[in-house]
């Protein structure tokens, strides 16, 4: 689940604060890796019911029950006023699009589903894109734009490396491709707190005292946002919803990160990938 650039409460501050970064101990390290296990599940949990006709709010029933039946916590539900279980950003939707049961998925979307679970008081957070049915040229050379974009930013993460450079490498990589990064959006330091410091923007968008190197022990997400039009984004009445200002369609995966002595822990890693 994204952070807001300026905080969850879309404040209008105009640079990012201090950092204040937790390094998880050993134990910290055990529950991050058994929430990233659990949230990576229940993505993979979806997979067959990812069908046209489906609702959305079906797919947040369906998962809400997989969670709560191993005793963990959908931490979306009720997270300052959030009042489902998962996310589901259909199409144009960029990020925290709330289910219904009105919202029946058809064929040719797209949908960005973004679970984040607490296991023993601890987070794993991550998202994934879902095709219905055959999507359209353009929506499926977005999504995987999308995807490589994330694991390249991943190849990036290990002692050292500063947040500046996995935002450059991100845009630099939309800009080949003529999409456009949002901005308003960013992943997130993350443990027994759902959103911690450090932000991690998908753009360079820092400035020289708020750009930092990773450290051994820190747990962060990145989840670039891609839009195929414009970057600008509008926040929907419901104050949750945020989707393309010009109705383009956006993609989002996300991913749970542990940065270790030599490189990065995929703490949220599904079976069909290898890092």
């Amino acid at each position: 689940m994204a952070q807001s650039r300026f905080d969850i409460k879309h404040s209008s501050k105009t640079e990012l604060k201090i950092m204040n970064i937790p390094i998880k101990t050993a134990d910290e390290i055990v529950k991050m890796r058994a929430a990233g296990r659990l949230a990576a599940e229940v993505l993979e949990m979806l997979e067959p019911f990812i069908q046209p006709g489906v609702s959305t709010g079906e797919l947040d029933r369906i998962s809400h029950q997989y969670i709560v039946e191993r005793g963990a916590i959908p931490a979306p539900l009720n997270y300052h006023g959030f009042p489902k279980s998962i996310c589901t950003s259909v199409n144009h939707v960029i990020c925290h699009g709330i289910p219904d049961d009105a919202k029946l998925l058809k064929k040719g979307d797209i949908v960005n589903i973004d679970v984040t679970v607490i296991v023993d008081g601890y987070h794993g957070d991550t998202s994934k894109m879902f095709y219905v049915g055959e999507p359209s040229i353009m929506a499926r050379r977005l999504c995987e734009f999308t995807q490589q974009a994330l694991y390249a930013a991943i190849d990036l993460v290990r002692p050292g490396t500063r947040l500046s450079t996995i935002g450059q490498t991100i845009a630099e990589m939309a800009k080949k491709e003529r999409f456009a990064v949002v901005q308003e959006y960013c992943g997130h330091g993350i443990g027994a707190v759902f959103h911690e410091d450090p932000q991690v923007l998908h753009y360079d968008g820092y400035t020289q005292r708020t750009d930092v190197a990773l450290k051994e022990g820190m747990c962060l997400t990145i989840e670039p946002m891609i839009n195929a039009g414009q970057r600008h984004c509008k926040l929907l009445k419901d104050g949750w919803t945020v989707v393309t200002k010009d109705h383009s369609l956006s993609a989002q995966w996300e991913h749970t990160l542990l940065v270790t002595a030599d490189g990065v822990e995929v703490l949220t890693r599904r079976q069909e990938e290898h890092f």
